[in-house]
């Protein structure tokens, strides 16, 4: 019951905790004493060494660590022509264990029509990474919804675009123009971060929806309609899927509620191979939405949370994937963290020999279920 075709049994979301020296780096080319070339090839060492780490792990889908970014989706989309990005005094309560976090997040707005930038966003960060690679190079980047949930139709210049459907039909092509090259360059493993779906379960956070004028009833619906257009056009060899995060900053999390509220759209309407779904405790609800996946496609089980240092026992999670397993088939089942270890480049409170322990009880604990 292994499998050598993305999921894997043992996967994992992507981000990984930054060296300093890394994030020093960074910091010295933002502020204009390190030219972009040199941090690249920073960037490149520091990539070279994660990979080792995951593939010494025994994991089959290897990332980047997302190395070369500060936010999982601002420095995707700040490349599309015609992203704007700014800053309010909105700030976001992130929730964690004994602590709250607020944060102001970057505003992502649209200015003018989109356009991909010529060479695309991504393809020469994943021509990178499968060069130093020896398993399946997977790439992360953000849900195409991420450009429109946080602003809604406020954020979305009405001279560009009258009508709200005209952007998402751009928004759309810019996304599955970057996978054609993805796949030429050889990309067969695509995952697509989304916090919105996930978002759209708290009473909270639609409430906020309705508050700039969006229909919360309606934006799965919309969102999937987006994300599948998004994708229709894909190669044949490549596997796609959906990471929904209920906000990852600092170990603090910012959602909260079962994915019954959109289980059955989300499943059945959104066009990708499988779902990477947050199970780490109880706010994510309990399995019973998973009776609604076809059984075409896969589910990762973010057991292991990426939040506390804390290691789960090999008893305890085969346990919860048993209990999935009454609603879904095992075989439909896979097993990974919760979410990244840093979404963004500040990092969870946990050290790299932590990060490293939790990957590897992923990899231990699916040889064990799935052989």
């Amino acid at each position: 019951m292994s499998r050598s075709t993305p999921p894997f049994r043992a996967d994992h979301v992507g981000s990984l905790l930054r060296p300093k020296e890394l994030l020093a780096a960074r910091k010295e080319h933002a502020d204009g004493s390190l030219p972009y070339e040199k941090l690249r090839e920073i960037e490149d060492k520091y990539i070279r060494d994660v990979v080792k780490l995951q593939e010494d792990v025994g994991l089959q889908a290897i990332t980047d660590g997302e190395y070369r970014r500060a936010m999982f989706h601002v420095d995707f989309l700040k490349h599309i022509h015609g992203v704007t990005v700014s800053y309010s005094d909105y700030k976001v309560k992130f929730r964690g264990a004994g602590k709250d976090v607020e944060m102001a997040p970057p505003v992502l707005g649209v200015s003018g029509r989109l356009e991909r930038p010529e060479g695309g966003v991504s393809v020469k960060d994943f021509a990178y990474l499968k060069s130093v690679v020896s398993q399946t190079p997977k790439i992360c980047i953000p849900s195409p919804s991420m450009l429109h949930f946080r602003g809604g139709r406020g954020s979305i210049n009405e001279e560009a675009y009258p009508d709200i459907d005209g952007f998402f039909e751009d928004l759309a092509r810019v996304y599955r123009e970057e996978l054609a090259d993805l796949g030429k360059a050889g990309c067969t493993y695509v995952q697509l971060d989304d916090t919105n779906l996930a978002y759209l379960c708290d009473p909270q956070h639609r409430d906020r929806a309705k508050a700039i004028g969006e229909d919360p009833d309606r934006l799965p619906s919309v969102y999937a309609k987006l994300i599948s257009d998004s994708v229709k056009d894909k190669p044949k060899n490549m596997t796609t899927a959906i990471h929904l995060c209920r906000g990852n900053f600092r170990s603090a999390w910012v959602a909260e509620g079962s994915y019954e509220t959109v289980a059955e759209t989300m499943f059945n309407e959104v066009g990708v191979d499988a779902f990477f779904l947050e199970y780490d405790d109880a706010r994510s609800g309990g399995f019973e939405p998973l009776r609604f996946v076809p059984k075409e496609k896969f589910v990762v089980l973010g057991l292991v949370t990426s939040k506390r240092p804390d290691l789960e026992s090999k008893d305890d999670l085969k346990r919860r994937i048993e209990e999935a397993s009454k609603f879904i088939s095992l075989d439909q089942l896979c097993l990974s963290p919760q979410c990244g270890f840093s979404s963004s480049e500040h990092g969870n409170d946990l050290s790299v020999e932590q990060q490293v322990a939790k990957l590897r009880l992923v990899v231990e604990t699916a040889r064990e279920v799935w052989g």
